[in-house]
């Protein structure tokens, strides 16, 4: 389990940490920042969800979920800052971990409009990638999107994500069941490092 104040995983740009409940002001001001580009994509949140309260317990209960091999949900920080204090750029998740016969999880992940377009997203997934595949011992991870996310199936797909099917109905989003496109990545014997 990392400390407050280490990240997990590093990268050229970045810093993917498990943050602290202290950190629930930086995470609410990202969520605010963005609150118009994710809503249309994203399912209803808890009616709290836009509070530094909310943001405490759940940043803890992330921390628990990772020390009993439920869930990591990593924050993207540009590395340049310090961890105490860089601003929440991005999130990746894997949910839903599942060991025995199947090692899979569920991905997921988001980043700040105002930082789209430079590569971040790639190169936190590819961060992440290989942590699942390598020190978390998974062989499979599940990513979904929207069918019009061009820009996420691009992401998926220069990681290697392969589509898989085509879910109708598959997720109630803004009030409505939308359709999702299912693609998964499976690890080769050279991702066991």
């Amino acid at each position: 389990m990392p400390s407050d104040t280490t990240a997990l995983l590093t990268t050229e740009r970045l810093s993917l940490a498990l943050l602290p409940p202290d950190a629930a002001w930086r995470v609410l001001a990202y969520y605010e920042a963005n609150r118009e580009h994710f809503d249309p994509v994203s399912p209803a949140r808890p009616a709290n969800f836009f509070s530094v309260t909310y943001w405490r317990t759940r940043l803890a209960q992330d921390r628990e979920d990772f020390r009993h091999d439920l869930s990591l949900r990593l924050f993207l920080l540009p590395r340049t800052e310090p961890l105490a204090t860089a601003p929440v750029i991005g999130n990746i998740s894997l949910t839903h971990i599942r060991r025995g016969p199947l090692q899979a999880a569920d991905l997921g992940y988001a980043l700040d409009q105002r930082h789209e377009g430079q590569g971040l997203m790639t190169e936190g997934l590819r961060a992440i990638r290989d942590y699942a595949f390598g020190p978390l011992g998974l062989h499979r991870l599940q990513a979904n999107h929207l069918p019009e996310n061009l820009r996420s199936a691009a992401v998926l797909k220069r990681l290697g994500f392969v589509v898989e099917g085509y879910a109708r109905d598959f997720l109630l989003i803004d009030g409505r069941w939308r359709d999702h496109v299912l693609t998964s990545l499976v690890a080769t014997p050279d991702d066991a490092r």
